[in-house]
This record gives structure tokens, sequence and C-alpha cells, in this order.
């Protein structure tokens, strides 16, 4: 069977080669006789896989010297608690509220704090995002924080919010490594791996140093202690060794790519594709502010339920993999990671053009 065209927004499309590298070295991994997923995570092989996955995501993304790598399980969930458990000093913190993510990381942070919501798009089901040039923020605030693009309702932050000197904390699971970012910009910067980096399972947290506190809120689990993961560079326990390997396979990809330079410009492309079928479309129309739009996920409808049912099944009948928006706003959505082609995108748009002639 071929491979379909995967728009799923996570798990998601991986680039064909780094699972053809994972396929060749899955029984044998460089000579050692066995699989990464096998071997010891405190041996000296895996000790080469995560230490180069490390250096490499610091290329890519210019992480400055003084910000810790981690490379962590839960996902991004598990970061809602432990963002306050080690930030909230003060036991107050701003949220910008742009859509499911953000507001769940808002209500986790409810429970170990103050947490004031100081923008929110739910007024126009999360098509847009808020002004935030002059938020409410506070002299007590420990940080605020935001959910940079918004996997669901296919938003993006172009602009950071200001801050007013607070330390920004920043959720990129659908944005990660699409494009260049000043992290020097952020306190903190994480990410679940499975949308735009590598399979399920971890998330990777990038933390200024100064931020990792000796103390967290009383009743921290020790797993979800920025300290005990950061003195132990990652191995405090048993890390996600095969999450680990494909990610750093994924970072020598992009960087043989043109780095995050080469991946924005190829997403600006594949999206161009997508929105401007949308824009000139008398049955598809984009759900999103222009100005606000993503390049990585794009919702879409076609203001009838049973078409837009109809899209879903004949484009999978037609080999384009999970076009179905998320449960919480039905339509359609594609993600467009790095690792989709700009000819999976293409042939999408000639389907839609199809699928418009045939139910106008």
């Amino acid at each position: 069977m071929s491979r379909v065209y995967n728009f799923s927004a996570g798990p998601a499309v991986l680039p064909e080669e780094v699972l053809r590298e994972a396929a060749a070295d899955m029984l044998d991994y460089k000579g050692c006789g066995m699989s990464v997923m096998e071997m010891s995570h405190r041996s000296k092989m895996f000790d080469d896989i995560i230490k180069t996955a490390e250096s490499d995501i610091r290329d890519l993304m210019g992480i400055p010297d003084n910000y810790k790598v981690l490379f962590l399980q839960g996902g991004a969930s598990q970061q809602f608690a432990a963002v306050p458990m080690n930030m909230m000093k003060n036991k107050k913190a701003g949220y910008v509220i742009t859509g499911q993510w953000a507001k769940k990381a808002y209500q986790e942070a409810k429970l170990y704090g103050e947490a004031v919501e100081l923008a929110s798009s739910a007024d126009e089901t999360f098509s847009y995002i808020p002004d935030c040039s002059d938020l409410p923020i506070t002299d007590d605030m420990d940080y605020v924080y935001i959910c940079e693009n918004n996997t669901i309702y296919g938003t993006k932050f172009k602009t950071l919010p200001n801050t007013k000197g607070k330390i920004l904390v920043s959720d990129v699971s659908s944005c990660f490594l699409s494009e260049p970012v000043d992290v020097s910009k952020y306190g903190v910067i994480y990410g679940g791996v499975q949308k735009n980096v590598g399979p399920a399972g971890m998330v990777i947290s990038i933390i200024r140093e100064d931020l990792i506190p000796e103390e967290c809120l009383p009743g921290t689990p020790t797993m979800l202690k920025w300290k005990t993961q950061a003195d132990n560079d990652s191995l405090y326990n048993t890390p996600p060794c095969w999450t680990i390997y494909i990610c750093g396979l994924v970072f020598k990809w992009l960087k043989n790519n043109g780095g995050l330079e080469g991946m924005k410009k190829l997403n600006e492309e594949k999206a161009a594709v997508l929105y401007n079928f949308l824009d000139n479309s008398k049955l598809f129309k984009g759900t999103v502010r222009k100005e606000d739009r993503s390049l990585m996920n794009v919702p879409f409808i076609t203001g009838n339920d049973e078409l837009d049912a109809k899209f879903v099944a004949e484009s999978k009948a037609a080999g384009f993999e999970n076009l179905k928006g998320h449960r919480t706003v039905g339509g359609m959505r594609a993600s467009i990671y790095n690792a989709m082609p700009k000819e999976g995108v293409e042939k999408l748009v000639t389907f839609m053009e199809d699928f418009e002639k045939a139910n106008s």
C-alpha cells in the first residue's frame, strides 16, 4: 500500500526519510546488535543520541547557553501543572485564552494560585488573536502565559504579547520548529513533539536557568520539579528513548533542509496554496481572521454539516486522511506541518476544486 497524505493534527506526519532511516536501524542500531528501543538509557550509545539531539536543537533554534533543554515525559499537558508549580512564587499569573489548550492550562493553574484571564477570543469561537499590546498585567504576576499556535482553531500569534517586563511562558506545540524563533524573548518555551517533531509521549521544555527554582510549591512531585530534570540532564529516570532518537533524526533532517529559515519559506508556500484557494472558493471558506492565520493548522467549512461530512468521507476515500475538524468545532482542518510535502497540499486543493464543481 502507498502512503496517504496525512493531515492529522497530531500524532502527525513525519518525514519519510526519517521513517526509512529508523526502519533501517530498527534491529541493529549502528552495529550494536540491538534497537534503540532495547538499549540502556545509561549506555554510551544512548548518551551520544541524547547529547547529539540536544546539540542539534540548540543549533536549529539558536538557544542561548543560559537555557536548559529538557526532554520530558507527560506531553505538553503535564507542563500545564509544572509551570505554576515551578513558577508561582507570588501565587498569581496572567493567561491569554486563545483556544482549548490555553484554557486547559489556565484551569490547571487555578489549582495552584490565582490565574487571571488577561484577554480572550472566546467571544468569536477563538477565530482571532486578541490585542495583547496593553494587557492588564499587575506587578505581582509571576508570568504571562500564551499558547502560541492554536491547533484546533488555526490561529497564531504573529506578535508576542507586551508582557510589561513579566516572564513570557509559551506553549509552541503545534508551531514547534516551523520557523525561526528568538528564544531569548521567552522565559519558558515548550512543545509536545507529536505534531511537528516526533512520536507522541514527550515534551521539550526550554527554560531559562534562573527560572529553575530551588524550591517549588509544596507538594510538587519530584518528577515535576524542573530542577530534578535539569540536574540530571533529563535522565533522572528512564526517558522516552525512542522518541528522543526520532526527534534527533528530525533535527538532522531539518538541518539538511535549510533549517528553520528553509522551513518557514516552505510552510508559507504551502499555506498560501490552501488559503488562496479558500479565499476564492464559492463553496469552502476559512474560519480565521486573515491576519491571525496559522501556517500549520488550516480550519475550513462549507457552511453545511452534511456537505462537510460528505467531503470528509470522499477525501478519505481519495487518500487524504484526518481532514475532519476537531470534535469541539466540526468542519474540516488540514494540518500542514513541516513534513507535509507541498505536493500534498496541491493535490488536496485539486481535490477540493473537483468537489466544489460536483457539489455546487
